[in-house]
């Protein structure tokens, strides 16, 4: 008799909500026979034990072994990561208004640090004195007030912001990620690298 294919693909990072955390909840499964993938997939990986949020580093060979335990005959082939991190969160009830709060705040400490840092650099550098000095040399005169360097400035930094991030623009193909976007996912990956580490270096990871 042929024995049976199993694909396994885990992701870095999963979240779960339910304390019974099944093997489909942290990887994806695939083989030739549908029956055999959801009993594999509705198989008990971990029980959360407590009531707090948790972070639970898992070594796929755990998988592995408890998938051939149950099945003896199955060939397991994995892809994706070696060890991977399932955070498990209490499931909170849906709050859309603090949200929206969240995101005002959030809107509002981006708009008054990034007006404080381009006025700080601007005095840092003596913007106003450049400015001063270029509006003589091309005109020959010395201004005494604004000018159309100081209006073309300010217009040029809301634009080139804009143009920047390049999410403003109605006949885009694709949503492209932002440079904070980008930033994020980079943060995110150093993060769930350091807590794989740090989990494997005090002997955490559950095997």
């Amino acid at each position: 008799m042929k024995s049976s294919v199993v694909y396994l693909k885990t992701d870095q990072n999963v979240q779960v909500l339910n304390k019974k955390i099944l093997l489909q909840d942290v990887a994806e499964i695939y083989s030739s026979d549908n029956n055999l993938i959801k009993e594999i997939g509705n198989t008990v990986l971990y029980t959360v034990k407590g009531n707090k949020n948790e972070i639970l580093v898992f070594s796929v060979m755990k998988v592995i072994g408890i998938i051939q335990k149950q099945y003896p005959d199955i060939i397991v082939q994995t892809i994706g990561e070696p060890e991977f991190i399932v955070e498990y969160k209490i499931p909170v009830p849906d709050k859309k208004w603090a949200e929206y709060i969240k995101l005002i705040f959030v809107a509002l400490i981006l708009f008054f640090g990034s007006a404080f840092t381009i006025m700080t650099f601007n005095t840092d550098v003596s913007v106003g004195d450049v400015f001063n000095d270029f509006y003589y040399l091309v005109t020959g005169v010395h201004k005494s007030d604004g000018s159309i360097v100081e209006i073309a400035y300010s217009i040029g930094i809301p634009v080139g912001i804009l143009g920047f991030y390049n999410h403003f623009k109605s006949s885009r193909v694709h949503d492209d990620p932002t440079p904070v976007h980008m930033e994020m996912r980079t943060f995110e990956e150093n993060l769930n690298n350091t807590i794989i580490k740090d989990s494997s270096r005090e002997g955490k990871i559950i095997k």
